[in-house]
């Protein structure tokens, strides 16, 4: 899609890409995938950048991005047994971002052929990993997750993940690996600056929000620096031979690539660039992936009422969680009634006039979260639909 077209021109030309097929669907356009994911390279600077599949969640667009460019190292995958399963689609290279004790997760890590890496941040995961491993006969890679988040006066700035903060807490958990008789190995560190890489810092009309926000992010990536430093340097001088360390979000690419004991980057949304990515001040990346809905009834002058559209986003429940009327422009949801299951009225100006079964354009908030509503993702080139490829969901995988 030609991102310089006027808007009408650009309502058009989706319109046009998509007439004749059955709504809701969801459009993703490769052009701006590519070029999305070209600009996330060079703010990464010279680091590899592993794609974070809960941000993508469709193994054609993941198998695209990485044969853009060798950079493209890895999957951070969010799920055990979805990173199994991605084993099977012919991914490689594959960390789990997040802990597990469940059974059944470690049973299919073990009894994948591939090398799969386990998070861990604190001794009881361990101590799973070291039974499973005994059950299963087989040994267990693992990442240390570091707390990257900020602690301010009456604010915890960034989000509650891992326990581990200091140098002795992890080199703590590394002597209980080394305790665990090969069964267990540590190979990396992560360390998810969350409050950096998500938390949008340009507002429209919150000049003095922003600009708190903006504070706080310089005064956290000085911190978090320092920290996770700290950490790489204590368990490096204790003997551990790390293979990676990770660090980032599409929002951080830049912070992350400054720290110099970051080997490699994690990113995803930037690559669909949802409407919660609207707003930082360092970047702009052009949005890709929509979903259509039909006009199904005008209840007044000035409304459209879309058919479905109820795709609310996970997080701290507020306005910015609904998803966004893209095209035609000048489109708001109503206050009280937002983004229904199966209805979302649309206020537009009184000049636009759509007629009923008229497809009307929304972006998601976030990324990923949308392909759990729709079994195939429409591919776009040049203005073109010329692929269905499915989802998770239309590929019978559903994680959480």
């Amino acid at each position: 899609m030609n991102q310089a077209q006027a808007p009408q021109a650009r309502y058009e030309a989706l319109a046009d890409a998509i007439a004749g097929r059955p709504l809701p669907l969801a459009v993703a356009d490769l052009d701006l995938i590519e070029t999305n994911a070209r600009t996330m390279l060079a703010r990464a600077g010279m680091l590899p950048i592993r794609l974070g599949s809960k941000s993508i969640r469709c193994t054609e667009i993941m198998r695209l991005v990485q044969g853009l460019d060798q950079r493209f190292r890895g999957l951070l995958c969010f799920s055990a047994r979805e990173a199994a399963w991605l084993a099977t689609q012919g991914f490689d290279d594959l960390l789990i971002a997040y802990p597990t004790v469940e059974p059944v997760d470690l049973a299919a890590v073990a009894e994948s052929p591939a090398r799969i890496v386990l998070m861990i941040d604190e001794p009881a995961h361990i101590d799973a990993l070291v039974a499973a491993a005994r059950r299963f006969s087989v040994s267990f890679d693992v990442a240390i997750d570091v707390d990257m988040s900020s602690r301010f006066p009456a604010v915890h700035f960034g989000v509650r993940r891992s326990p581990v903060d200091t140098p002795q807490q992890a080199l703590e958990l590394a002597r209980h690996i080394e305790n665990s008789e090969g069964k267990v190995r540590l190979v990396g560190v992560m360390g998810y600056e969350a409050q950096i890489a998500g938390l949008q810092d340009d507002l429209p009309g919150k000049r003095i929000k922003n600009a708190m926000i903006r504070r706080m992010k310089r005064r956290s990536i000085a911190e978090i620096h320092k920290r996770r430093q700290s950490v790489i340097t204590a368990l490096r001088a204790a003997g551990h031979d790390l293979e990676f360390v990770n660090g980032g979000g599409t929002g951080s690419l830049e912070s992350t690539a400054a720290d110099p004991c970051v080997t490699e980057a994690a990113a995803g949304s930037g690559l669909y660039s949802p409407a919660l990515f609207d707003h930082f001040r360092q970047f702009r990346h052009e949005p890709a992936l929509y979903f259509a809905l039909s006009a199904a009834r005008i209840p007044c002058e000035g409304v459209l009422t879309c058919a479905g559209g109820g795709y609310v986003a996970s997080g701290p429940s507020g306005a910015d969680r609904l998803p966004r009327p893209f095209l035609p422009t000048g489109g708001k949801l109503i206050e009280l009634e937002g983004a229904g299951e199966v209805q979302t009225p649309v206020q537009f100006p009184p000049d636009l006039k759509l007629p009923l079964g008229a497809p009307v354009f929304f972006r998601h908030a976030k990324a990923g979260e949308l392909a759990e509503r729709f079994k195939y993702l429409l591919l776009m080139r040049d203005g073109r639909i010329v692929d269905e490829v499915p989802t998770y969901r239309g590929a019978g995988r559903c994680f959480f």
